[in-house]
């Protein structure tokens, strides 16, 4: 059911000096301690303060405990969206929903904590990494679910809570950091199996065939306790030399893929032909989720720890702009179509509620931003402009 909901009214006006959007701008968020998903307005339509929450709809099964939608995700016509539920007992949940309606058109039970998710370039299969967070660290897979008919097609095993799922821009690769393995994993999108992984702790790196192990493989086991929890939180102690990678994004030609390593505050770039390491790219502190723009000119990152969003120039590797968040513990960000802004979303702490910032990658400055359900997280936005969500 789609409403409007008191906790997602509180908006914020223009950023001083920052110029404002020639067109309007769809914006879906998922807040994961309410189990909201909100549709916001960015741009002249939204009237003077660029911004207007068009409304909420509740997602999920449980009406004591939240679900906990985390991943978000739209189909390319953009006719409808995906939401994981991560906190099922003990599985999750992927919901498919009409787009324009907000009628939910289905659910198919997943693992244990699905969470990031993307749907294929031909709009055919939704791929879902479960990160379980629950129990014991053992390795965990990603979901394949066809989107019509609605059904889990394939569970293929990768590492130990896997995260950031990500196709390459021709869908034939399937992209995933194993958090707490050190590692990044492709898979095969035409065998749905695993083909090659690649070692990210710093003076260990290099490209192996075939799946990880697991502990005991050499470089990998990054399986300390103390950010099981924390989600990218944790600081790294005194010479810890490991990756901890949240998030592998492919470049816009698929010839790269960036892996941000969220206890190194650094992100590595791999060569896909080669399956070598290029560089290493700084970045802010506790670097987590990130895009690129379709122009394969930028690379955005948030910093979950350091409050703030960085941009690179990919071919310089040089970070162009770090631009401060209005709140703190930084998530997920989507560019918009036409790549002029990305749209930032920022969980807050404690009873705060979340956030949305828009930011213009031309100016680096932040335009607008609304107030959201708690725990704000997955994100996406559509195309250049909302007519398609009209």
């Amino acid at each position: 059911m789609w409403f409007r909901s008191a906790l997602a009214l509180a908006l914020v006006a223009s950023t001083a000096g920052a110029q404002a959007p020639d067109r309007d701008y769809t914006v879906l968020v998922a807040s994961e301690a309410v189990d909201l998903i909100t549709r916001i307005t960015f741009g002249p339509g939204a009237g003077p303060t660029l911004v207007k929450v068009e409304g909420t709809t509740k997602v999920g099964i449980n009406p004591v405990d939240p679900d906990g939608p985390h991943g978000l995700g739209l189909s390319p016509n953009a006719q409808q969206y995906y939401v994981s539920t991560a906190h099922g007992v003990p599985y999750g949940y992927l919901w498919k929903i009409d787009a324009k309606t907000n009628e939910v058109l289905g659910n198919v039970e997943l693992g244990n904590f699905p969470a990031t998710l993307q749907v294929s370039p031909d709009g055919g299969f939704v791929y879902v990494v479960n990160f379980n967070l629950h129990g014991e660290m053992v390795p965990s897979d990603v979901s394949v679910v066809s989107t019509d008919p609605f059904v889990e097609v394939a569970r293929i095993q990768t590492c130990t809570m896997p995260h950031g799922s990500r196709l390459n821009p021709a869908g034939t690769k399937h992209y995933s950091a194993c958090m707490m393995d050190d590692a990044v994993v492709e898979i095969d999108t035409r065998t749905l199996a695993v083909a090659r992984y690649f070692v990210l702790k710093k003076g260990s790196e290099k490209g192996l065939i075939g799946a990880p192990r697991g502990q005991g493989e050499p470089g990998t086991g990054n399986r300390e306790p103390s950010d099981h929890a924390g989600h990218g939180m944790s600081p790294p102690k005194p010479g810890d030399v490991s990756c901890s990678p949240t998030w592998a994004q492919p470049s816009a030609d698929g010839r790269s893929v960036f892996v941000a390593c969220n206890k190194a505050n650094d992100i590595v770039e791999i060569d896909v032909a080669s399956w070598t390491m290029k560089r290493r790219i700084p970045a802010g502190d506790g670097v987590y989720n990130l895009a690129v723009t379709r122009d394969g000119k930028l690379l955005v990152g948030t910093n979950k720890r350091g409050k703030s969003v960085s941009i690179i120039e990919i071919a310089s590797g040089k970070e162009l702009a770090r631009v401060p968040t209005q709140r703190k513990v930084v998530h997920g960000v989507a560019i918009s179509g036409d790549d002029r802004y990305a749209f930032i979303s920022v969980e807050g702490i404690g009873s705060e509620p979340g956030t949305v910032e828009m930011i213009d990658l031309k100016t680096f400055t932040r335009v607008a931003s609304a107030d959201v359900g708690q725990m704000a997280g997955g994100i996406d936005v559509v195309g250049g402009g909302s007519q398609a969500l009209r």
